[in-house]
Parts: C-alpha cells; structure tokens; sequence
C-alpha cells in the first residue's frame, strides 16, 4: 500500500493516557480485538460481560465518574514518527472519500476525531481499556486507537501488511458514517422495543457487517482517487476481516462456536461484505439490515 499518497488529516489527537480500569460499558462498539478478550473473561469470572457492552446499559450521553482526559493535536505533518504519519494519512484518506460520497447524495460529512492513546481512557461512551481494541464512540463521535493494537494484529490475529490496519481504521470510521445517516438511532430504538441485538442475525451483527462493507466501499473509491493499493493489499484486508469473526475467535477462545452469542458476523460474512463494499463502491449495497446475511 502506498500509504504516502494519501493526505494528512488535521483531526488526530492524543491524550494523556490513564484514566481508570476498563469498565464494559459505553454504547460504544467493541474493538476489533475485544471480543474474545470479553469471552475470555466472561468465563473466567462465569459472568456475561458482553451483553452489558453491547446493549449500551448505563450508556448514551452519560459520562463515568471518571474525568475525560485533556487532548493535543498530534502534528501529523511531521514523518519522523511513521506509525503516527500512516494513521494520519489513512484517516485523511477516510475523510476526502467519504466527503467526496455525501457530496454526490447532496450531504455533508461532519468529520470524526481520531484520539490515540495508550492504556485506558475516558471517553462520552465510558471507560475503556486497550483491551477493548480500537473502537466508536457515537457520543462524542471518536473513533479511539491504541498503536499497539497494529501489533497485536500483526502477531495474535495474524493479520500483517498496511492495508490489514488501514482497515481497522476504515471499519470504525463506517461506523461514524452509521452515526451521521442515523443507523445508530435506529439501531437503539430498536433494541428498546425488544429487538434482539446478539444472535446470528442479530442487531449488532447487522451493524458490523455494515461497517465493514462501508469499510470496502471507501477502498474502492479511495483507490479509484490516489491508486495506492498495491498486490496483496486486499487480500491482506480480507485476512483482517477473517481473523476477526466470530466464530473464528470462539473457536480459539473456548473450541466451540455459540451463534447464539454472536456479536459482530463470521469470518466468511465479515469476508463477504467488505468485498461486497469494495467490488460495487456504493453505498446503497451495504443493506444488512434486509434479508440474509
């Protein structure tokens, strides 16, 4: 990936860092690598510390007792540091081509912040830990990142090369764009009504698959404005997207597959609408909320 190409965004910070253990709460969406993080301690403490996430119990607009942390500009436009220099290129690159889409339907693209930070932080949707992997705030409309999740990418979830991490930024930014066109809105009454948000063709498996097909519609269009994806590149955010399913990562945490528990899709789902986004480019192919998965 020629990641050089893409221009620096001017909406990444950091923070102080520290700010509290991780509390499973916050309406926030869970990590990329949260997951089996969750189901690991769920059986270690024989309690459902994944269902309290999900659901947004204490969640929306309400804060921890906890103090956000202050913030700085990360100065994006200095290549000595090339992990930072990557993130602020990807994230610029989000933030053209989505803008470049709302234009086209004769809306605006309000922005996202992108806020590094390093062990646990404070954020609109609650506390977090790095844990939790990267993730969405709809509250504050963050999308939170810890570096040291590329690595864990790299070596747990045996998902390497740029694009593999452009793509974790790529899916939590779809879930901003779900934000803006009031997916999440809608999402949440819904859950309020009763409707299942766990489950093989639940509420929240709907919702990722949706925002990993965003993820590959912005491949495509982003490719067709800087032509930066190189051999591999793909296929390398396939593996991502696979290494990262359900079933996949409870098969690794306990030797068996709970549909029922299902929160974010199949490694072949997660594969199937990424590519779907990516091979047509347009929004309007990212419907998961209608018919099968």
């Amino acid at each position: 990936m020629d990641w050089g190409k893409g221009r620096s965004s001017d909406n990444v910070e950091q923070g102080s860092g520290g700010g509290g253990g991780f509390s499973p709460r916050g309406g926030g969406r869970l990590g990329l690598g949260g997951l089996v993080v969750l189901v690991i301690l769920s059986l270690v403490f024989k309690r459902d510390l994944i269902t309290p996430f999900l659901s947004g119990e204490g969640t929306g607009s309400q804060q921890t007792s906890g103090q956000i942390q202050p913030t700085t500009a990360v100065d994006c436009h200095n290549p000595a540091n090339q992990q930072i220099d990557f993130v602020c290129r990807v994230f610029g690159a989000t933030e053209d081509t989505w803008g470049q889409i709302f234009a086209e339907h004769n809306a605006r693209y309000v922005q996202p912040k992108l806020h590094l930070f390093r062990g646990s932080v404070q954020t609109a949707c609650g506390a977090a830990s790095t844990a939790v992997g990267p993730f969405y705030c709809p509250g504050d409309q963050k999308v939170y990142l810890d570096l040291d999740f590329f690595q864990e990418l790299q070596d747990r979830f045996h998902a390497a090369g740029d694009f593999a991490r452009a793509y974790v930024i790529a899916h939590e930014v779809g879930h901003h764009v779900q934000k803006l066109i009031g997916v999440f809105d809608k999402t949440e009454q819904a859950r309020r009504q009763g409707a299942a948000m766990e489950g093989a063709t639940g509420l929240s498996v709907r919702q990722e698959l949706q925002a990993d097909c965003f993820a590959g519609v912005w491949a495509n269009r982003s490719q067709q404005r800087l032509n930066w994806l190189q051999q591999g590149d793909i296929e390398s955010a396939l593996n991502a997207a696979s290494q990262i399913g359900d079933d996949t990562l409870q098969r690794e945490a306990r030797g068996t597959v709970v549909p029922d528990s299902f929160t974010h899709g199949t490694s072949a789902q997660r594969v199937k609408w990424f590519r779907t986004g990516f091979q047509s480019g347009d929004m309007a192919s990212c419907n998961t909320f209608a018919g099968p998965l």
